[in-house]
């Protein structure tokens, strides 16, 4: 049987960044945030190309305290490293993501109630860039080496093909990304979490 190539998302990303400095216009970007560690480095790199609005929709983490933690650390990135991006939070909805989590209480890490998760995020983001009138919507997700960028694309197009809005395909973690994330997470003392935000991820 023959195989898929793999796409290498970095290339493709390139590609698009490219073109859009080629059309001579900086295009309005809704950009999904985990957390403000993740979207340091995407922050760096894509504001020179993208006006960039920052998406805080992170239903799946609890308990609520470390949701706030987590908000004000990107607030403050903003603030401190790039004021000229916006930002927008989400309405912080737990109970959505535990009726979405229902009967997949144990799968593993990576399993299916994280791609349901993935979807949950991405399918408000691009819910948000179509009442917004962006131009394109993604997610700092791919810059995780514990996330798959192959999936997370492919969830990405299909949301994109439902919402009628581009997604900007990625994978942030190439180039060093994944490195200069913690590089200026250290510059900025942001606050560091060791697990994704959900109570069956600890």
């Amino acid at each position: 049987m023959k195989q898929t190539p793999k796409v290498n998302y970095q290339l493709v990303l390139e590609q698009t960044l490219r073109d859009i400095c080629a059309a001579g216009r900086r295009p309005s970007l809704l950009l999904h945030s985990c957390c403000a560690p993740c979207s340091s480095y995407v922050l760096e790199y894509l504001t020179q190309y993208l006006d960039i609005t920052v998406f805080y929709y992170n239903p799946n983490i609890s308990p609520e305290k470390e949701y706030r933690h987590r908000v004000d650390e990107q607030q403050r990135l903003i603030r401190e490293m790039c004021p000229d991006v916006h930002f927008i939070e989400g309405t912080y909805e737990p109970e959505r993501f535990y009726a979405m989590a229902k009967g997949l209480e144990q799968e593993p890490e990576r399993g299916r109630r994280c791609l349901k998760c993935y979807r949950l995020r991405l399918e408000e983001t691009a819910r948000i860039a179509v009442q917004k009138q962006m131009d394109f919507f993604t997610t700092t997700l791919t810059i995780s080496p514990q996330k798959d960028s192959a999936v997370l694309n492919a969830i990405g197009r299909e949301v994109s093909d439902a919402y009628g809005v581009p997604y900007l395909f990625s994978d942030f973690k190439k180039r060093g990304g994944y490195k200069r994330s913690i590089e200026l997470s250290a510059q900025y003392g942001l606050y560091r979490q060791n697990f994704c935000g959900c109570v069956f991820s600890h």
